[in-house]
């Protein structure tokens, strides 16, 4: 049996619209990830054919029948001694420690480890926080639209059914556009809901994948989606500080013009020191 495309609709689209940080009125400029200019035909042709190789996989799934139980298991491990990992230093709140899935998604363990070896995130903003769902960071300017991967243009996505937005996911933000995927990531924050269990299932969600998601928690309606590369395996506290703390709407003005509001943004800058990439260690 092929994939089923599962998903609730009213739900995806409140999804996309948090993470794409769109206006109504402005949502091609506000869109979280916008591609360069640089985009080079061979790079197209790479991020097409990895999309297409990606769609194929799926379509050979059967959801209803795939081991979630396992999967599940094997994403919340610890990661294993040599790993590599990535300690995010947020100032004034600690740190979350991420091991990486780099047999599911190279392109964008490989984007944001070299971002972070080049101290490309460092100073750089949470500026989208939403308790109970996610924190947004990773664009240079802080306003939403901006930020390019290591190669200059996007990327596409990089999906796996064994790959799923739990609590604690790490995950590449993306516009609507295809292969627009640049700098900008977020973890997943959001626990269990009972209401929110209900409205999965009534959205046709595989049994096995609900009830991991009772003991695990997260954004399901994420799920193949966007493309998820890392997990917190330490820090969930810190995460929970970060989506606690007070936001509001604000002006979002660049070189002098008006775009807008830049809704859900801390109204205390909550700010990454540092990402610091190295290896697990059992000692």
């Amino acid at each position: 049996m092929k994939i089923k495309y599962i998903g609730i609709v009213i739900m995806l689209i409140i999804s996309l619209f948090l993470l794409t940080g769109c206006n109504e009125s402005e949502e091609n400029v506000n869109n979280v990830a916008t591609t360069t200019s640089k985009t080079n035909e061979s790079s197209e042709k790479s991020n097409n054919q990895s999309q297409k190789e990606s769609d194929n996989t799926q379509n050979e799934i059967d959801l209803e029948k795939f081991d979630y139980k396992t999967a599940a298991e094997n994403q919340m491990s610890m990661p294993k001694e040599g790993e590599t990992v990535a300690i995010i230093k947020v100032k004034g709140f600690g740190e979350m420690k991420v091991k990486f899935f780099e047999k599911v998604a190279p392109k964008a363990v490989e984007n944001f480890t070299t971002h972070a070896k080049n101290g490309y995130y460092n100073g750089v903003t949470f500026h989208r926080v939403i308790n109970e769902f996610m924190i947004q960071g990773g664009d240079p300017t802080g306003t939403g639209f901006n930020g390019e991967s290591i190669w200059g243009t996007g990327f596409g996505t990089e999906i796996a059914p064994e790959l799923v937005p739990y609590r604690g996911s790490l995950c590449m933000a993306m516009s609507s556009q295809p292969n627009s995927i640049g700098s900008q990531f977020f973890i997943t924050q959001a626990n269990y809901s009972q209401n929110m269990e209900n409205m999965l299932k009534s959205g046709g969600y595989p049994n096995g994948l609900l009830e991991q998601y009772k003991d695990y928690g997260g954004y399901l309606s994420l799920y193949l989606q966007y493309t998820v590369f890392g997990q917190v395996y330490e820090g969930l506290d810190v995460l929970d500080k970060i989506a606690a703390v007070k936001t509001g709407s604000v002006p979002l003005v660049i070189d002098g013009v008006n775009y807008g509001n830049q809704d859900d943004k801390p109204l205390e800058d909550v700010i990454i020191e540092n990402i610091e990439i190295t290896t697990y260690k059992t000692n």
